[in-house]
């Protein structure tokens, strides 16, 4: 097991090498007081064998953790200059499922900013409110991390309706769930610092799984003219990130449009080591499937 010290030097990288552009600095504004975990027992999330006494330290409930992504051809906002990174999947975002299977979603009605809530109503049939202030984006502006908001307008996109839409409904309905973005985790707390930090690590998650290019090392890219066994798919994953992710199709289980990454993390999810498990769940996809290509004018070149 790893000393309690690691999760020191994994925040202490990661400080170094998250930014994205010459505003990194800004970086340290948005982290939570990690303090009291140095002397707090070292597990992975959903490993534990006693009761977690600090819930800043390791998330919980939701200790399994699912980055995702989308394979996408189109945006629907093309004419208002909203497109797809070429040679890149795209950000879904990153969820807190339960160590038993469940999940839960829209936990903080106060920190609710999503304008489509969906669901629109919560299992147990509490109504989740519309959300009509400021865009979520102009949360991450207030920190000055034009840096974080320019690569999330390049690899986090929305389809059918602006990027920040889609970046409020993840932060509001698994965000909020998330343990270690509480408020209280968070010392001389400053109104949305959490946001900034949640959409952080959802990037962090996005570069350690560049699906595209897993893909493409084993002769895997896009094409409108063959199909690809999904098994062949399902092992350049594995055999480059140890584990199986979730592989989601569209067109009744035809076309390739979605990964998820399962994982246990030790340390919080901000910063903690993420340990790659199979997906839980089985893939919907047929036994062979599309990779479509997308069009040109959907794609754009990205530097960063």
């Amino acid at each position: 097991m790893m000393g309690t010290s690691f999760g020191f030097l994994l925040l202490a990288a990661s400080v170094v090498s998250a930014g994205y552009g010459p505003q990194s600095s800004f970086l340290s504004s948005t982290v939570p007081n990690l303090s009291a975990c140095s002397s707090a027992q070292s597990f992975y999330s959903c490993e534990n064998t006693t009761v977690i006494e600090n819930t800043c330290c390791s998330p919980t409930p939701g200790g399994l953790v699912l980055f995702t992504q989308f394979w996408s051809t189109w945006t629907g906002l093309e004419d208002a200059g909203q497109y797809l990174p070429k040679g890149s999947w795209t950000i879904h975002g990153a969820w807190p499922d339960n160590c038993n299977g469940s999940f839960e979603q829209y936990c903080d009605f106060s920190r609710q900013y999503d304008p489509r809530p969906s669901p629109q109503a919560l299992p147990n049939g509490t109504t989740v409110p519309i959300y009509t202030g400021p865009s979520i984006d102009t949360f991450v502006a207030e920190f000055g991390r034009y840096d974080l908001l320019e690569y999330m307008n390049k690899y986090w996109i929305n389809q059918g309706a602006p990027n920040a839409d889609l970046w409020a409904h993840e932060f509001s309905k698994h965000g909020t769930c998330t343990s270690t973005f509480d408020v209280a985790c968070y010392t001389d707390y400053q109104e949305h610092e959490e946001v900034v930090n949640y959409f952080e690590t959802v990037v962090r998650g996005f570069q350690r799984h560049p699906t595209y290019d897993l893909l493409a090392a084993y002769g895997i890219t896009p094409s409108n003219e063959t199909t690809y066994p999904l098994a062949k798919i399902q092992d350049a994953l594995k055999a480059q990130i140890g584990a199986l992710p979730y592989l989601g199709c569209s067109q009744n289980g035809t076309s390739l449009s979605e990964a998820w990454y399962f994982g246990h993390v030790f340390g919080t999810e901000q910063y903690g080591h993420f340990k790659p498990l199979d997906a839980t769940l089985k893939s919907n996809c047929k036994s062979d499937v599309h990779y479509y290509q997308r069009s040109t004018d959907s794609e754009r070149e990205v530097r960063l």
